[in-house]
């Protein structure tokens, strides 16, 4: 199998194509001023959240106005392995918020970045890293409503910091 995106029908074949997906994903909200960004994933364990690109793209999006919001299942590889993300979250936790699922809807987590009106990256296989990449609005539609409910039965967590005695 290919791992590359086909640009023709944006399909994400493999973990290369996802991550370079993801990258030129958050690029575009950057570019565009798109108001808010959604990152969604069971664990995050396979997303280059590190990467200095994503990170550059992260910067040049975030605003005092705009919204990212993490839907997670479990963050505790976010909280071990992602220590460049965790700095960046950090400078601009005012405009971060983290969602946890309930166990029961864990299963139902997808992997999916959606920037509202503009594209969403979803992998379909997991495991394969396949997926594909949706621009239109008919498309982007179920995403933004999968991550509603699922955000609605979702509970605030990952605090910036946490306090010890």
């Amino acid at each position: 199998m290919s791992d590359s995106t086909e640009s023709g029908n944006d399909i994400i074949d493999g973990r290369a194509a996802f991550h370079r997906a993801l990258t030129a994903a958050l690029d575009e909200a950057a570019t565009s001023g798109a108001q808010q960004l959604w990152l969604c994933d069971p664990d995050f364990a396979d997303w280059p959240l590190a990467q200095a690109p994503v990170l550059d793209a992260l910067g040049r999006w975030a605003h005092s106005q705009r919204r990212l919001t993490l839907l997670a299942a479990d963050y505790t590889v976010l909280g071990t392995r992602f220590a460049r993300w965790l700095e960046w979250r950090r400078q601009w936790s005012h405009i971060v918020r983290c969602l946890l699922v309930h166990e029961e809807e864990a299963p139902s987590v997808p992997s999916l970045l959606f920037v509202p009106g503009f594209t969403a990256v979803r992998l379909h296989d997991r495991d394969r890293h396949r997926g594909r990449i949706h621009r239109a609005a008919t498309e982007l539609a179920p995403c933004h409503q999968l991550l509603d409910a699922l955000s609605q039965r979702a509970e605030e967590s990952f605090p910036v910091t946490t306090l010890g005695l």
